[in-house]
């Protein structure tokens, strides 16, 4: 709609660095460039390095995070992609399937932009993805930052619930062993 606004939060400022890794799949080539640009120097401009994996699919995406997120040290994600409606319902299957692999990931703690555009056609693709325009990747990476700050600021913090044993209690109040 011409002449609508959307505020956008300010990114985060790390006290420590963060890393990042972009999975795109790119099979909309000129679609991806566009999204991984805008992803890049969003994350360039919050001072945050990142790495960049290709995948042949959204489907896999996912996927390629969940190994990431179980297997390497990144403090977050960035989903890169393009699903442009067709003449069967395969649009639809990769669109929920895809999301929803994202939502759990996100749900289990991975902190995930998703920037995998689902449009109707090419020309919505291009709009969303150039990085002077609408810059959906910049946005995913935003929101990648943006989970990250909220991970660090309530990660640091112990709740204190449920049981402990009294040599810890002890311990963290600084005194020396229990005499009974």
């Amino acid at each position: 709609m011409a002449g609508q606004s959307h505020y956008i939060l300010p990114l985060p400022e790390f006290d420590r660095p963060a890393k990042v890794l972009i999975v795109v799949a790119p099979y909309y080539k000129d679609i991806a460039d566009n999204l991984i640009a805008g992803a890049k120097a969003t994350l360039e401009k919050a001072g945050v390095t990142y790495d960049l994996v290709e995948v042949p699919g959204a489907l896999e995406v996912p996927g390629a995070i969940a190994t990431a997120h179980r297997l390497s040290n990144f403090d977050g994600y960035v989903a890169l992609g393009c699903i442009i409606r067709g003449e069967t319902t395969h649009y639809d299957t990769v669109c929920n399937d895809s999301s929803r692999g994202l939502m759990l990931l996100g749900l289990q703690g991975a902190c995930i932009g998703n920037g995998i555009l689902t449009v109707e056609n090419h020309e919505q693709a291009a709009v969303r993805a150039d990085p002077a325009d609408q810059d959906k990747g910049g946005g995913a990476a935003a929101a990648a930052l943006h989970l990250i700050a909220l991970s660090r600021k309530w990660g640091n913090k112990t709740r204190g619930v449920g049981f402990r044993p009294e040599s810890i209690l002890i311990a963290e109040k600084g005194e020396g062993p229990s005499k009974a």
